[in-house]
């Protein structure tokens, strides 16, 4: 094994480490590290829940004194900056760490090259973009919260062959087999936040959390795009608000008495602006969830809401789980109206793979 070889294989196992965090560090990146002396690990950590600690420093607390002339292999650059606790690029210096191997820069102003510049001043060796493009895809939601304010957006449809998500009286349990739906639960673990609309909380009485797949604890924040705050204050997703996080985004006409009944439920009420149409501004309303946090973004429903989401081009990946299942024209659409005129205007995404999950098909598509 070369030199390059051995320094991939490494950081592939610190990018698997990294993805344990994703949906339960937000605001912060996820980070793997690990620290390899003599071709054996030493520490290797995580950032933790919460985003602390950092993966740097749960790796050295591991390695303790053996942590003295390893290399390090971070998927992101070290931190420079005091936040919540030291800069990890201390850490790194005061534990003796000889060579650091990093996945990418950090592009959050507070970091920005300044991390690798800390460390070479130290006299450590340091080699940036190992696996680079892995390491990019780890933290698209991150870096995407860092270039645009909002969250990374993934849109979930689980659909017949014809593009159908029920039947006509509404049926829709389930489309898709157990294979695919505990691939969804593994989505929402890794999510920050699941969205729907007031529509299918007042159909379908979602529940939203993770089940079925041992990560109950990883359940993301659910939320509702709810303009007047039209949704049923009995059902599931009201029942445990105080359980599990609850977000409802409304505008701010929306009836006080209404605004005040779900505060006591303890749902987080978000108030965004409204288009002329009365509907909500879905870009303010990113912005507004960006601001809270949230990197990673899943939209599961329904039809318009899709539409929406697509016409603002706001959805940056598409997943589609694909039954072997045809429910005809008179059966919902998975995406509503659009109104394209012309072909190149459609929205359009590169697929990215494919993959036969038990007897149905995933997909996973990109903006272009």
């Amino acid at each position: 094994m070369t030199a390059l070889e051995e320094d991939a294989a490494w950081m592939r196992t610190a990018l698997g480490l990294a993805r344990r965090g994703l949906g339960r560090v937000w605001p912060n990146p996820a980070v793997g590290c690990v620290l390899v002396s003599e071709g054996r690990v030493v520490g290797r950590g995580w950032t933790g829940d919460g985003g602390r600690p950092h993966a740097e420093v749960a790796a050295l607390t591991a390695a303790g004194a053996r942590a003295r002339g390893a290399t390090a292999y971070v998927t992101l650059e070290p931190c420079a900056h005091t936040g919540r606790t030291p800069p990890c690029t201390e850490a790194l210096i005061a534990a003796g760490i000889a060579r650091v191997v990093v996945g990418i820069e950090d592009p959050d102003p507070r970091v920005d090259g300044k991390g690798v510049e800390a460390l070479r001043a130290a006299g450590i060796a340091v080699e940036v973009g190992c696996l680079a493009t892995e390491a990019l895809d780890v933290n698209r939601g991150f870096l995407t919260r860092i270039a645009t304010g909002r969250p990374l957006v993934t849109l979930k449809l689980a659909t017949s062959i014809d593009g159908r998500i029920a039947t006509g009286a509404g049926e829709s349990r389930w489309i898709t087999g157990p294979r695919a739906r505990s691939e969804v639960h593994l989505m929402r673990a890794q999510s920050d936040g699941v969205l729907v609309g007031a529509g299918t909380v007042r159909n379908d009485d979602p529940k939203l959390d993770v089940r079925d797949i041992g990560l109950a604890a990883a359940s993301p924040v659910r939320i509702v795009v709810t303009g007047g705050l039209m949704v049923p204050r009995d059902g599931y997703l009201a029942e445990t608000a105080p359980a599990i996080p609850l977000w409802l985004c409304h505008h701010a006409e929306a009836e006080p008495a209404r605004i005040k009944a779900w505060e006591e439920k303890g749902a987080v009420l978000i108030d965004v602006p409204f288009e002329p149409d009365g509907q909500l501004d879905l870009s303010a309303m990113m912005q507004r969830l960006g601001e809270r946090g949230l990197t990673r973004l899943l939209c599961e429903g329904g039809g318009r809401l899709a539409a929406a989401l697509l016409e603002a081009d706001l959805v940056d990946e598409i997943v589609t789980y694909t039954a072997g299942i045809v429910l005809g024209d008179d059966a919902v659409a998975a995406v509503g109206a659009l109104e394209i005129e012309a072909l190149q205007l459609a929205p359009r995404f590169r697929l990215i793979e494919t993959a036969r999950i038990g007897p149905d098909t995933r997909s996973r598509w990109r903006r272009r």
